[in-house]
């Protein structure tokens, strides 16, 4: 959430109240209260690609052995879809085929 003036944000005046609005680390915890906060449904495709940009997000903050746990993680998912693909297109090519 990019401001042109991070005292206009509204939890500096509700919840974090004496905080300095100007500190990057007070912004910081601001914006993390409002992604913790957003409350949409999980189970729609919106969902699904807002928590997947969430993810992909928090990764690219990420250095050293996490990074590379990530990397790992988002190789098992990629080779995950693709078996379930292959898979897939194995029995379909076999039902279609017999």
């Amino acid at each position: 959430m990019s401001q042109d003036h991070p005292a206009e944000h509204p939890r500096f005046s509700d919840d974090l109240i004496g905080l300095d609005p100007d500190d990057q680390e007070a912004r910081a915890f601001a914006e993390h209260l409002d992604k913790m906060e957003r409350s949409g449904p999980g189970f729609t495709i919106e969902g699904s690609l807002q928590g997947v940009a969430d993810f992909a997000e928090s990764s690219t903050k990420l250095g050293g052995p996490r990074r590379y746990v990530v990397a790992l993680v988002v190789t098992l998912i990629l080779l995950g879809i693709l078996a379930a693909t292959w898979q897939f297109a194995g029995g379909l090519a076999a039902w279609l085929t017999g």
